[in-house]
């Protein structure tokens, strides 16, 4: 229905709009109030205080004796219950850490033991041995060393310990022993590696070792190199070790330590001679890529195995390195964990002025059950834990300090042993909590028997009290504050005289809307209010616009809107009345008086027309073409109205009287962008010194029942002037001064607070090729979501991409009237993911915008064959594929019964139902994609004019194509572009394998080479094929590809010359638009004949032999649900009226060219 047919059905509702205040109709209640207003004025009635102020003290008494009986016994509870825990993880830990040092030490005593014994053994060999073969330490070479060793090293306990052997050579003896290890040392090789299993054989080992005595020093040229050492006594070569590794100082020589180390050592050397017995010392081994501190226990080895001997003399050393990691392992069972242990080193250094007891190392460990791990070099156990530690000496060799040499020591080792925080927490139980809640459980239990009595008494006031509050909220939210204090006021005073006595039950007496008693019972509530300003605001062209929109994008668009309009309207404290499909009503003044009302009226009309353009701009990226064409047509009028509530089924508050009507009718003679004023409205500024804001129209408005009547414009200003303002500068502003009547009537008089387009940020046509990029990119989605959410890469598809159109035919010889689609699998579908849960990717995204902007580009300036046209067309496919496929949420299935649960949690489907009635074309998001992306491209490069002129033009691109010229010259541009490389991250997002790609050609080319509708011979082709694909045998081969590549190809038709199956409006804008490319080719040369002669008629004869039997197929092919019918009946309304207007609207399309316009 047009805006001019619709006046006389508004006209009657406007002069008395209303509100539903039903109770039950709560939710869909509407006003001026925000969320915010309400909660400032809603305030819940206060009932019968006084009444249960008594109760309630003798409540929280008792509330209050049980809580702290629940308080005190539970606390109780709780502490007892810690308290055990702790006990019992106390006494559990020292039985851990007794056990941990009573081990430890006995294996540290073995350790010494068996270094002992390890000794002597050696030491009684070498004197047999030397005494049969007449020689001397240090040329002695021990047999089956790499067999004691090992035996030494299981002995300790420490299965990674390392032990060597050190004979003490005399400096003036070391050619000799040099000698000596030449011919020892390799025999030592074979043994070991025989022995070891190892991965190099003793000749690899000799060769790599090098055959003397020697230091590392440095020559002149700064090179390390080993040479024979000089200055010093003796010597401690190593000539045997276990066990055998490769090093690169392998074999005998000096040291193989750094100088600390060398330090250390010698150290220890000098007090096992002074002492006669082993010391310990400590150093850093490394084992793997971790250095570990760890300890090296020096075993002297003398020329004879008796100890007690006073002149034995040391003449070997044995050294067994080690960190005591080993010694805290299969400590404890399974089962048995977090124990921290920390091993100490002190000793007395003597300096010669006394003793200084000095720490030497700090190690920490911690033992699980039999595994050990080292934690750090230094105390890292809880501090909180110190009051539980336990600590004894684990290794003490029982030196006199006073026997050291100077400087020297020989370390006591105590062990420090500490829970964990794991320990406890595995003595930690919920039984304090448990007991605790048992003992709230059995009070909560008394309460509950005590509140019992008191659920049953307040029961029923309860609900009375719950039914008085809701109706309270509804009445706040409907009615004026004033009305709602009166409606109570009312009913108070009724049941006051019904009941003389009520007392209590009075208070909680509810209001009755729709009952005979508030009728008959008293004065409607009403009320005169001789002064207010009534808004009316009109979206001009909406009717025309939703003919082409979906459902929920009318929605969106309205709810958009008016939600914005409701935030302007809160802030300038205006009633919103009513709005009534897309006229928004309301009113100044009302329901509390407001002096200024005419003015703050034009403040909230100006703030209206503003925010209308900001939205429609911002919405037409997401809502399509022509929605930021969308205007406010507003028109205000001042006067009395009656204002009250009137009872019956379904209560509201209403506004009748004169001014509506006048206020409907200013909005409806009012022009696209324009705000006008009834002379009451104007008279009003005017008294308030604003008449700058106001110009004078320069043609009276014919009301009905009133006559003509001089109306005004709200005018467009720059700077704030004029008494008894209240508005700043940022709200509305006045002309500069007074001027001259409006002639012209340009929208440039309203002060919307922008002039173009630029002002928004981006330009129609940016805001176009945005909206088809989010229209792409959501069916990219789906693709990538029937692929299980895979884009790869697409470099192996670059061959099959080139042979695509490189065979030497034309665009047209691809065309196949049978292409098969990718058929619909139900297991699959039901693991789909959610297309919103896809990410096509920052890169293909920017691919998609920059090739849609190239598309745009290269669309000519044709009056209808462009850009936006091309745009208009891809949303009446937008919308008949959504009908297709959009039966219930999620991935376009059907819901209903027979369907199935998606893994994802989505709908169910209807899997079996779904592609039958598509005939395949939902079961493919690829197909989607390829008629949305070819509607888009279907038009590239149009000449505006047809391909029969370009042809007898002989044209370059005529010779080429021969027919359909146009259409195969935009696939071509399109397609080739597309194929850049550029634009391979947009290509892998639609396409994943070859043949997906020749699907996706082959729909494109099918799909535009659809558009050409003037072909006879074409169009004869395609009845043939609808006759076969629906008139024939359902069992045939193909027959679904059959239906869906003949649907597809009658969609894109239909969309193609969509605006003549939509409103009266569109179809006039687009006709002339076609018009106008026409005659403009006539006048221009390129046509033979006046389109304006026969324009009228062939338009006449489109109806009757393309569109209306195209709408039909869209209805009969029975796919696209109400939008078929919806089209065709669009299309008879419009034959209807061009009939009647069109010969007349043909002889404005003639003026209007000649005006340039």
């Amino acid at each position: 229905m047009s805006d001019e047919q619709s006046l006389s059905s508004r006209k009657s509702h406007f002069t008395h709009l209303s509100f539903n205040t039903s109770p039950d109709a709560s939710d869909s209640v509407s006003r001026s109030h925000t969320p915010e207003r309400e909660r400032e004025a809603y305030q819940p009635p206060e009932v019968a205080k006084r009444e249960e102020t008594n109760i309630l003290r003798a409540k929280i008494l008792v509330a209050l004796i049980i809580l702290l009986a629940v308080c005190g016994v539970g606390s109780a509870t709780y502490i007892l219950v810690q308290d055990q825990e702790r006990t019992n993880f106390k006494n559990q830990f020292a039985g851990y850490a007794s056990e941990i040092l009573t081990v430890s030490r006995q294996k540290a005593d073995q350790l010494f033991l068996s270094l002992d014994a390890f000794s002597s053994s050696i030491a009684s060999q070498a004197a047999s041995e030397n005494a049969l073969q007449n020689t001397s330490w240090p040329f002695y070479s021990v047999p089956d060393w790499s067999i004691k060793a090992q035996r030494l090293a299981k002995l300790t306990g420490v299965s990674d310990a390392t032990v060597s052997l050190y004979p003490i050579v005399p400096i003036d003896e070391m050619d000799e022993f040099n000698a000596f290890a030449a011919e020892a040392v390799p025999k030592w090789y074979e043994e070991s590696v025989e022995n070891e299993n190892t991965d190099m054989t003793a000749e690899q080992f000799w060769n790599k070792t090098i055959p003397f005595i020697f230091v590392l020093a440095r020559d002149s040229e700064n090179n390390v190199q080993a040479v024979p050492p000089t200055g010093i006594n003796e010597t401690f070569p190593v000539l045997h070790t276990y066990p055998l590794r490769f090093d690169p100082q392998l074999g005998i020589m000096t040291t193989m330590y750094e100088r600390a180390t060398l330090d250390i050592f010698m150290s220890q050397v000098n007090i096992a001679r002074a002492l006669r017995r082993p010391t310990i010392g400590f150093t850093t081994l490394i084992d793997g890529p971790t250095p570990f501190p760890g300890s090296q226990i020096l075993q002297p080895i003398y020329d004879t195995a008796n100890t007690n001997e006073a002149n034995k003399k040391m003449v070997a050393v044995a050294l067994i390195r080690l960190h005591w990691l080993d010694y805290f392992k299969r400590v404890l069972t399974e089962g048995e964990f977090g124990i921290i242990v920390v091993l100490e080193g002190a000793c007395a250094a003597h300096d010669g002025a006394g003793q200084e007891k000095q720490s030497v190392f700090v190690m920490s460990y911690r033992i699980d059950g039999q595994n050990a791990e080292y934690l750090g070099d230094s105390d890292l156990h809880n501090p909180k834990y110190n009051d539980m530690g336990v600590e004894d000496i684990f290794v003490d060799l029982g030196v006199d300090e006073s026997q050291l040499p100077e400087g020297s020591c020989v370390p006591v080792m105590t062990m420090h042993v500490y829970p964990s925080e794991d320990l406890e927490k595995s003595f930690q139980t919920n039984n304090s909590v448990v007991y605790t809640t048992i003992v709230a459980v059995i009070f909560i239990f008394t309460s509950l028997v005590f509140l019992l009595y008191d659920y049953f008494v307040r029961r029923r006031q309860t609900k009375v009290m719950e039914r008085i509050m809701r109706q309270d909220k509804i009445v706040a939210n409907v009615f004026p504050t004033a009305i709602r204090d009166r409606l109570y006021q009312s009913q108070l005073n009724q049941s006051k005289r019904n009941t003389p006595n009520s007392g209590f039950q009075g208070d909680f007496e509810e209001l009755d809307f729709e009952g005979d008693s508030n009728i008959s019972g008293g004065a409607p509530l009403a009320d005169l209010f001789p002064s207010i300003t009534v808004v009316f605001a009109d979206i001009a062209g909406f009717t025309a616009w939703s003919s082409a929109r979906e459902p929920q994008q009318v929605f969106v668009l309205l709810e958009t809107i008016y939600g914005a309009f409701d935030k302007i309207a809160y802030r300038h404290n205006v009633f919103k009345v009513e709005t009534v499909g897309d006229c928004y009503v309301a009113a100044v003044g009302l329901p509390e008086p407001v002096d200024n009302h005419a003015t703050v009226a034009c403040k909230f009309a100006r703030d209206c027309l503003k925010k209308m353009k900001e939205v429609t701009l911002k919405l037409e990226v997401s809502l399509g073409p022509d929605t930021g064409d969308l205007d406010l047509r507003t028109g205000i009028h001042s006067g009395q109205v009656t204002a009250g509530v009137l009872r019956g089924e379904r209560s509201r508050f209403q506004l009748f009287g004169d001014t509506m009507n006048t206020a409907a009718q200013m909005e409806h003679s009012g022009e696209r962008n324009r705000i006008q004023l009834s002379q009451a409205t104007a008279d009003m500024l005017t008294e308030a010194g604003l008449a700058s804001w106001i110009t004078r129209r320069s043609k009276t408005v014919y009301v009905k029942g009133k006559g003509d009547m001089q109306t005004f414009w709200l005018r467009k200003a720059k700077h704030l002037k004029g008494k008894g303002s209240d508005m700043s500068s940022d709200m509305l502003t006045v002309a500069e001064a007074a001027e001259t009547e409006d002639e012209s009537e340009s929208i440039e008089d309203i002060g919307v607070g922008f002039d173009s387009e630029s002002d928004q940020g981006m330009t129609k046509l940016e805001r176009l090729v945005e909206w088809n990029v989010e229209v792409l990119a959501s069916l990219l989605q789906q693709i990538i979501a029937s692929r299980g959410g895979v884009v790869n890469d697409i470099t192996p598809l670059f061959n099959a991409e080139e042979r695509i159109g490189s065979g030497g035919g034309t665009v047209l010889d691809e065309f196949t009237p049978i292409i098969p689609l990718k058929r619909f699998e139900a297991e699959d579908l039901r693991a789909r993911r959610r297309p919103s849960s896809i990410e096509i990717g920052d890169d293909a995204k920017s691919q998609l915008r920059s090739y849609l902007s190239q598309i745009a580009g290269m669309y000519k300036n044709n009056p209808f064959h462009n850009f936006r046209h091309a745009s208009h067309v891809t949303a009446s496919v937008k919308k008949l594929l959504t009908r297709i496929v959009k039966f219930g949420e999620g991935n376009g299935l059907a819901v209903g019964s027979g369907s199935q649960n998606r893994a994802d949690g989505g709908d169910d489907v209807n899997l079996d139902d779904l592609a039958g009635h598509s005939y395949g074309i939902t079961s493919d998001p690829l197909t989607q994609f390829a008629v949305v992306f070819s509607a888009i491209i279907h038009d590239v490069d149009h000449p505006g004019v047809p391909n029969a002129q370009l042809v007898k033009e002989n044209t370059r691109n005529a010779l080429i194509y021969k027919k359909s010229v146009a259409e195969q010259n935009s696939v071509e541009l399109a397609w080739d572009m597309l194929m850049a490389d550029e634009y391979s991250a947009l290509r892998a997002c639609i396409y994943q394998t070859e043949a997906d790609l020749q699907r996706f050609r082959q729909l494109v080319v099918n799909t535009v080479m659809a558009t050409d509708i003037v072909d006879k011979e074409l169009q004869a082709l395609r009845k043939k094929r609808w006759e076969v694909a629906f008139s024939s045998d359902k069992d045939q081969e193909g027959h679904d590809d059959r239906k869906a590549t003949i649907v597809i190809e009658h969609l894109i038709q239909a969309s193609d010359v969509s605006h003549t199956m939509q409103h009266w409006h569109l179809y006039k804008e687009w006709n002339e638009m076609f018009f106008m490319e026409c005659y403009g080719a006539y006048k221009a040369g390129r046509a033979d004949s006046d389109p304006s002669v026969n324009w009228y008629k062939s338009e006449i004869g489109f109806f009757d032999f393309y569109v209306i039997p195209l709408a039909k197929k869209l209805a009969s092919c029975g796919v696209f649900g109400v939008s078929s019918d919806e089209y065709l009946n669009y299309a008879n309304a419009n034959r209807e009226e061009w009939v009647r207007d069109g010969e007349a609207l043909v002889q404005e399309y003639i003026a209007r060219f000649s005006n340039g316009r």
